[in-house]
């Protein structure tokens, strides 16, 4: 069996090398940016490893010798699943390897924008001491954070967000009431919770459904003052209506670590504002989550050749 590590940001891929060799499965690396790219350096695999590089009908129908991608990540975006449902291929993630981190980094984010840290920072290294200079400061117990997205990271930043926070609000019309917790009070639709919510942090695939889901109708509802933070994916705000918004005044504080371009151009209108706070798609990131999230969508290759099954599949493709 021959693997294609279609692409990868890591500094050292040497704990993939080790799976695959001593699982007797040959690993090819590549740095594909298209799908083209990734149909010319995938002949003779059966298997793909894919960070960020595009797999789509066009490569299953040039490369019938694929029957399993592996994502490296919760989110499949990059891997059109429907695609290789109807080819007989198989699509695996790695749904539960950061919770805790993304979740305590979207809350971490939050509190910086609300409590102006970052922008104190700044301030004082730059001659300004005084406790005013990033202007009024709202109590955190006193306000409302919502949540859109009531996965498994969702869930957990609720919870660990309940005591900092005076109430917890979510939206997500996937979950029947008797799946949310019962310290969080279900909202019906999105832009009542922009209204309802003081700080609102995103946790939501992202899905045909969910792109550009946080738009225009969305911000109209945001009350001056308020705050967002996205660490799922930068496509599920329409970043236009969002720079719009923060032009008018309507945050006083935004953190994002996912962008729908990534990275950002630096002469972008939101790296200009002072209330924007950007992280490098870092959300995910720990010195042992790194390691697990690997680990995990290499073992789903290695699985699924032992067994025919990965071990977290998204789709159920029929095999012939």
């Amino acid at each position: 069996m021959k693997v294609l590590f279609t692409d990868y940001d890591m500094l050292d891929v040497s704990l993939e090398r080790q799976l695959f060799a001593q699982a007797g499965i040959e690993l090819v690396e590549a740095q594909c940016k298209t799908e083209a790219d990734v149909i010319e350096a995938s002949a003779g695999c059966s298997g793909l490893l894919v960070q960020y590089a595009p797999v789509n009908a066009k490569v299953f129908a040039a490369r019938p010798e694929i029957r399993m991608v592996a994502r490296i990540g919760a989110g499949y975006d990059t891997v059109n699943a429907l695609d290789a449902q109807a080819a007989g291929v198989w699509v695996a993630n790695s749904p539960d390897y950061g919770v805790g981190e993304v979740a305590t980094h979207a809350l971490a984010m939050m509190l910086d924008c609300i409590r102006g840290i970052s922008r104190y920072n700044q301030h004082v290294r730059a001659g300004h001491w005084h406790y005013t200079s990033v202007g009024k400061i709202p109590r955190a117990s006193d306000m409302t954070v919502g949540v859109v997205g009531l996965g498994r990271i969702g869930k957990r930043f609720a919870h660990i967000a309940r005591n900092t926070f005076k109430q917890v609000v979510a939206y997500d019309p996937h979950l029947i009431d008797g799946d949310f917790p019962v310290y969080v009070e279900r909202i019906r639709n999105l832009p009542e919770l922009f209204a309802r919510a003081d700080a609102v942090s995103i946790h939501c695939l992202l899905t045909e459904h969910t792109r550009s889901m946080i738009n225009a109708q969305c911000f109209e509802q945001v009350r001056a003052g308020s705050y967002l933070v996205n660490t799922a994916r930068g496509a599920v705000i329409d970043i236009d209506a969002l720079t719009t918004a923060v032009q008018a005044g309507r945050y006083a504080g935004v953190g994002l670590d996912v962008l729908p371009i990534e990275p950002m151009p630096v002469d972008h209108p939101l790296l200009q504002h002072e209330q924007v706070l950007i992280s490098p798609h870092s959300a995910f990131y720990s010195a042992t989550s790194e390691v697990e999230l690997r680990r995990k969508a290499a073992t789903n290759l290695i699985t699924w050749r032992n067994t025919g099954r990965p071990d977290y599949p998204v789709n159920a493709p029929r095999i012939d």
